[in-house]
């Protein structure tokens, strides 16, 4: 899988009212196989982030209607997981570490390069285990998986994973820090309209995650009522 086509799976929201800005921002990611949406003001990222999704957020912090950091600020509150690359002309320090304080993943300054925005996606793609290296690889934190040799790793040590279990963390792997419910994973792991004792999903979780950590911290969470994310661990 080349890059750009790994990139056509990450979907991208650009928050700028300055069209100019938010034109050439999503040019570029479009170039690069990014699917991008537009918004002008914090309400229209608000709304977008709901029927979009998007893997990252370019979020300008001087906005018409309420700044950055006021949508930041609400997303956290909707337990929105998405990360966040804050675009300003202000350089205060005080602002970048309001910024990061507010679920902020990374910080440009107006005037920036396109090259300088896309690297700092990529990274933060990365980092947060949404980039594949290839289309038989996949890595979330310090976790890998696979395909071809059908290994999983966690900061370098080998996990023997049952058959079940591999499916199950490939499954989450493959939509990393989406919540899952529980009728999509078994119909997705075990393949088939589950009508059995839904118990068996839990039982898989809880071997599965003795498993990863024994290695580390808990990546795989319970959202109750709901199902499972596999997301970052906690500090």
């Amino acid at each position: 899988m080349t890059a750009s086509n790994a990139a056509r799976t990450h979907r991208v929201l650009v928050v700028d009212d300055e069209p100019n800005i938010a034109d050439v921002i999503s040019m570029a990611l479009r170039y690069q196989g990014f699917t991008v949406q537009a918004a002008d003001d914090g309400k229209s990222a608000l709304r977008a982030v709901a029927k979009f999704k998007p893997h990252l957020m370019v979020l300008d912090i001087m906005l018409p209607d309420m700044d950055g950091f006021e949508v930041a600020r609400r997303l956290g509150a909707q337990r929105a997981d998405v990360p966040i690359i804050f675009l300003t002309a202000r350089d205060a320090t005080e602002d970048k570490i309001r910024g990061l304080t507010l679920g902020g993943d990374d910080y440009v300054t107006k005037p920036f390069s396109v090259e300088e925005i896309l690297a700092r996606i990529r990274t933060i793609l990365r980092r947060v285990g949404l980039a594949q290296d290839n289309g038989n690889h996949l890595s979330f934190a310090d976790l890998e998986l696979d395909d071809d040799t059908r290994e999983v790793t966690r900061s370098g040590q080998l996990i023997e994973l049952t058959d079940t279990e591999y499916r199950l963390l490939r499954y989450l792997m493959l939509h990393p820090r989406h919540v899952l419910t529980r009728a999509q994973i078994l119909d997705h792991v075990w393949e088939y309209d589950f009508g059995g004792d839904a118990r068996v999903l839990e039982t898989y979780v809880s071997y599965l995650r003795k498993k990863l950590e024994s290695h580390g911290p808990r990546v795989i969470h319970t959202v109750r009522g709901v199902g499972y994310a596999l997301r970052m661990p906690r500090g």
